[in-house]
């Protein structure tokens, strides 16, 4: 029996963040609609407390949208988390994401504050994000970065606060396969009430692994892949979710998984991100490229 990996979908919330991506409401709402078609688990229509746009945003998708949780990022800081909550008030299924970082560089530099005051902002957010929701999830920001015991304690400590999925991203896209793949094995085996959580993971394609990162750490226990239709995202861009539905689809027999996703959906859901967003697909990307299934010449035709 093969495990069923659930797939967030960030398009709406950190695919715009893409230079020149940015979307209004109505082609939020319509991209939402084709996500829901497609078979995603969750989307994370915005990020509440960003702009007047995403909290309309997140508030017309939770209540016309039909099928995945509708989720909202939030910081660990209590107006987010207010805010968030008064978006995906009327929304039937909803989920309110939390996160704060985790890595020394980005507490000494970014935060200014140690890893005890971390944990403890950590803790208490995600049970005031329990307050509202049952579905919390919380991300350590620069999780590949940060010290992998202190990671453990603050897992361990937002899953005993209330948070059932914790996300494990790989922020600065830093990570290597192995590398990540051991990470998240670590956590699985290390947290000691991880049986009370989804292990979810959110790679950035800096150094072009996102979707290897992500492969890598389902082979290593993650229930969940945090990625965006044609891999858009800041900087590089996100995990690919059509690369990864397809890999878990095609190689079932070496992952042992799959998703719900329906695949003969995945052309459409390309094209009206790129009709959207005006970013075009490189011909020779994988899965969606024009080029994906074409051939000059020579031996592949013939084959």
């Amino acid at each position: 029996m093969n495990r069923v990996i659930k797939i967030f979908d960030t398009t709406l919330r950190d695919g715009e963040q893409s230079p020149g991506a940015s979307m209004n409401v109505e082609e939020k709402v319509s991209l939402a609609k084709q996500l829901a078609r497609l078979g995603v688990d969750i989307i994370e229509a915005g990020f509440a407390i960003s702009s007047p746009g995403d909290f309309e945003a997140i508030k017309r998708i939770g209540g016309e949208v039909e099928g995945p949780i509708i989720c909202s990022l939030a910081r660990a800081k209590k107006e987010d988390i207010d805010r968030a909550w008064e978006a995906l008030k009327d929304a039937p299924k909803r989920r309110i994401h939390t996160f704060h970082s985790t890595s020394d560089i980005h507490l000494k530099h970014q935060y200014r504050i140690s890893r005890e005051e971390a944990l403890k902002r950590s803790v208490e957010m995600v049970k005031h994000a329990r307050s509202y929701v049952d579905d919390v999830e919380f991300s350590p920001m620069d999780a590949t970065r940060t010290d992998v015991a202190y990671l453990h304690e603050v897992v361990e400590a937002v899953i005993e606060a209330g948070a059932r999925t914790v996300n494990i991203p790989d922020t600065v896209g830093y990570a290597m396969p192995e590398e990540f793949g051991a990470l998240i094995k670590s956590v699985k085996d290390k947290v000691r009430n991880i049986d009370r959580a989804v292990i979810s993971v959110h790679c950035h394609n800096d150094l072009g692994l996102a979707v290897a990162n992500a492969l890598a750490a389902i082979r290593n226990g993650a229930g969940q892949v945090e990625c965006t239709v044609n891999g858009i995202g800041e900087r590089a861009g996100n995990c690919s979710m059509e690369e990864v539905v397809m890999a878990l689809r095609t190689r079932k027999d070496f992952f042992g998984a799959d998703t719900k996703i329906i695949t003969e959906e995945i052309t459409r859901s390309s094209r009206l991100v790129t009709k959207i967003t005006g970013i075009p697909v490189q011909p020779n990307k994988a899965i969606v490229g024009a080029n994906a299934f074409a051939h000059e010449s020579g031996i592949h035709q013939d084959g």
